[in-house]
């Protein structure tokens, strides 16, 4: 699934225009972006949780050569499946 059939989703369950749906669509993205990028936890029940969890420095190599690659600390977004959605198989 891609984010156009996600509109076309919206257009369907709400009987909205294409340009609208795809608006919504955009402020929910930019909703979880700004959120996700001030650090906060996003908790959509019986969907999951986005969260942004700090990564450890470490070192990678690189498969190549087998130089070793220093990796430095920084931030990632985890995200945990809700019971719902750890169901399907």
């Amino acid at each position: 699934m891609i984010k156009a059939d996600l509109v076309r989703k919206v257009m369907d369950a709400v009987e909205l225009p294409q340009a609208q749906a795809g608006n919504a669509v955009n402020t929910i993205f930019d909703a979880m972006r700004e959120a996700l990028t001030r650090g906060e936890r996003i908790e959509l029940r019986g969907f999951g949780v986005f969260m942004v969890k700090n990564r450890k420095r470490g070192i990678g190599r690189n498969p190549k050569t087998g130089v070793e690659v220093a990796i430095p600390p920084g931030k990632t977004i985890r995200f945990k499946p809700g019971k719902a959605l750890r169901v399907i198989d």
